[in-house]
Formats: structure tokens, C-alpha cells, sequence
């Protein structure tokens, strides 16, 4: 039987995250992804082939004072998302996830969804940092050449 591209971004992520075991992380649901969409329309992007999706990517802006607390681990990643205030203007975007079906790395699928994102998040909100939390070389190595390109400061947990 062959797995469907969203049934292998599924497992994807729950082969990297420990998101549905671990309370402190963000697990996305229905829910959350229409209060993402409120905090701003381009924090979910999404890359498909033609097949299904083969690219998730998951950009939350916030608050500078959030950012801080986020990183000296005073609040957790879904602390973080809760307590991300609606309507306000944002200074910082957590670079929270990529994730990219294995066959499609190294292409700069993920690299151009998340400046996309970025660039969108900053026409409407004074963004002045980047941050994240690494789970994987790649994902590090992502952040740092977005960090780059966009030109912004990048603060890692």
C-alpha cells in the first residue's frame, strides 16, 4: 500500500517532535491552526508537489519580552504560542518548524517558503529578531542562513 505524502509528513513529525508527549511543545491541531492564522495569515506555509504536501513550515511572530522568556526556558514553546497576544505588533518570529519529505531536501524548498513567510510577517509588523530552538543540524543550519538572507539578529534555546 502506498502512503500518501500528508500521511508521511504526519509521521514526519512525530518522528522529530514529541509533540503529542510532551507539554511543553506546541502540538498543531485544527484549533491551533486557525488561531495561528489570527496571530498572522503566513505563520502556516505549506509546499506541495502536485502529490500531497512534501514541505510544512510554522513561523510565529511575537513579542521581544516573549522571545526573552522563551529563550532563558522561563516559558515553553506552547507557553509562548498562548501567551502571544492578537493585534498587537510584532518584533520577533520564532522559526518553530520545517519539515521536508527526505527526497525534496537540498532544494531550498523549505529556505524560500520560510523567507516568503517572513518577508510577509514584516510588511506588516517591526520584526528586529529571528529565533529558535534547534532539533536537528539541518533545522539549525536553516535559521542561520535565514538569519543571513533576511538580515536579522537569530537568538537560539
Amino acid at each position: 500500500m502506498v502512503i500518501s505524502n500528508y500521511e508521511r509528513m504526519i509521521q514526519l513529525s512525530d518522528d522529530v517532535f514529541s509533540s503529542r508527549t510532551d507539554p511543553d511543545q506546541l502540538s498543531v491541531n485544527e484549533n491551533v491552526m486557525e488561531h495561528l492564522q489570527l496571530i498572522h495569515p503566513d505563520t502556516l506555509s505549506e509546499y506541495d508537489d502536485g502529490n500531497g504536501p512534501v514541505c510544512w513550515l510554522l513561523c510565529i511572530p511575537t513579542t521581544l519580552d516573549l522571545m526573552t522568556k522563551f529563550i532563558d526556558q522561563t516559558i515553553s514553546e506552547r507557553e509562548l504560542y498562548e501567551l502571544t497576544p492578537l493585534n498587537t505588533k510584532y518584533e520577533a518570529i520564532y522559526l518553530c518548524s520545517a519539515l521536508l519529505l527526505e527526497e525534496f531536501r537540498g532544494k531550498g524548498i523549505a529556505q524560500r517558503l520560510a523567507v516568503t513567510a517572513i518577508e510577509n510577517i514584516r510588511i506588516d509588523h517591526p520584526i528586529k529578531a529571528l529565533f529558535f530552538w534547534s532539533f536537528s543540524k539541518e533545522g539549525q543550519k536553516l535559521a542561520e542562513k535565514l538569519s543571513r538572507l533576511i538580515g536579522l539578529p537569530l537568538y537560539k534555546r
